[in-house]
């Protein structure tokens, strides 16, 4: 008697869940929320979105839309198992930040099975939209192919030919070695020295020991978030800059240096998709989000933004929420935003857009909090985009 009793509850409850997914097209932030990227991307890249819903117009095909986020705590299979109930029973049919490239790798790979939108915004490997491409995967802000073609080129140009690189030790700190190990070599240089430092690290005194005997010219931060704060500071504690050797940040992003402050910071040089303060446009979205998160956006922010408000574009224009037909789209539309304002979208799911070398400020160069970026010159598309000829990716061959 019992057990008859739990299947009519169990097709209630089915009900009930699929009745509250009608009605409602659902977006998904899955990020890290609570580690070393929360500041990277975190709860104000949910801000991003919701900021592209409602200026959007809040419905699309007659459909409320609404954004859900979730912490994924850098861990892959958490991070797919948060994904599957979403795709499964919460009724989200896009996913987007996706910040540590380990994470976005597999939740891709989950959503190209399950015909699922993807649109990384904060991790950076290039393997997304390579190797390990996806028709309904994307790659929306930066990858370890632009950083490299950015900064180390620029700083390879100055006669800064030998290499250290201290490598974050998973997928996205090997994708940025690889490709910058590359950049030296077809530029001329020598990556003279290496180390892969677990993510999370909080001592870098002996990793900062073997650069700095190494005598390389620069040393190179294949890390981000708080792993890059970490490094920046424990290498002026040790003086790394004023004995002489140069600090590549290669995925820096405007809220280390507000972590950081400019005594540390300036004279750093990277590569970023989006700087606040680059012209009337950038300067308008970045003051909407101040009022709204108590910051200034950084490039993970700007490009949520920017990609959120892509796909609710491509879903009215496709007339539906299918994953194929969206995708579709969004390789037709072209991105022309405050992020991107000639972005292209390719066959490999790669958004091809200008970048911009920047140099921090010193202190008595900045007017104020958040005036932190002297932007040196225009980084083309086609110098920080990798050309489909040299494409791994099978979209491209077939």
């Amino acid at each position: 008697m019992k057990a008859k009793r739990i299947f009519p509850l169990l097709a209630l409850f089915a009900a009930c869940q699929m009745a509250s997914a009608a009605g409602t097209l659902k977006i998904g932030v899955l990020n890290d929320q609570s580690g070393p990227y929360a500041d990277f991307g975190g709860k104000t890249s949910v801000v991003a979105a919701e900021m592209a819903v409602k200026d959007f117009g809040g419905t699309v095909l007659g459909e409320k839309i609404e954004v859900i986020s979730a912490d994924h705590q850098n861990k892959p299979d958490l991070a797919t198992s948060i994904a599957r109930r979403w795709f499964d029973t919460d009724g989200v049919e896009m996913i987007t930040d996706l910040t540590n490239s380990s994470v976005a790798l597999a939740v891709q790979a989950l959503a190209k099975e399950k015909g699922k939108i993807t649109i990384a915004t904060g991790p950076f490997s290039s393997a997304l939209t390579n190797e390990a491409c996806s028709p309904t995967g994307f790659h929306w802000v930066f990858d370890t192919y632009a950083a490299p073609k950015g900064t180390a080129t620029g700083l390879i140009q100055e006669g800064k030919k030998t290499w250290y690189i201290m490598a974050a030790d998973y997928a996205f700190g090997h994708q940025m070695q690889e490709d910058l190990t590359k950049t030296v070599d077809a530029n001329g240089g020598k990556v003279v020295g290496s180390a892969r430092v677990p993510l999370g690290t909080t001592d870098f005194a002996s990793f900062i020991l073997q650069a700095q005997s190494s005598k390389a010219q620069v040393i190179a931060l294949a890390n981000a978030g708080t792993d890059t704060i970490n490094a920046i500071k424990q290498s002026s504690e040790f003086d790394v800059t004023k004995k002489g050797q140069s600090i590549a940040a290669l995925a820096m992003v405007i809220s280390d240096v507000h972590s950081l402050g400019l005594d540390k910071a300036q004279g750093l040089v990277a590569t970023t998709a989006y700087y606040w303060d680059r012209n009337d446009a950038s300067r308008k979205f970045g003051e909407r989000f101040m009022k709204l998160t108590g910051r200034m956006p950084g490039m993970v922010q700007a490009g949520t933004y920017s990609a959120t408000l892509h796909y609710l574009q491509a879903v009215k224009a496709a007339g539906t929420v299918d994953a194929h037909k969206v995708a579709e789209e969004m390789r037709k539309l072209p991105v022309h935003d405050f992020f991107a304002e000639n972005g292209v979208v390719r066959k490999d799911g790669r958004m091809a857009h200008d970048m911009y070398l920047v140099e921090v400020k010193t202190p008595a160069e900045s007017k104020g909090p958040w005036d932190y970026y002297k932007v040196l010159r225009t980084l083309p598309a086609s110098l920080v985009t990798r050309p489909l000829s040299e494409s791994k990716c099978p979209l491209v061959k077939g």
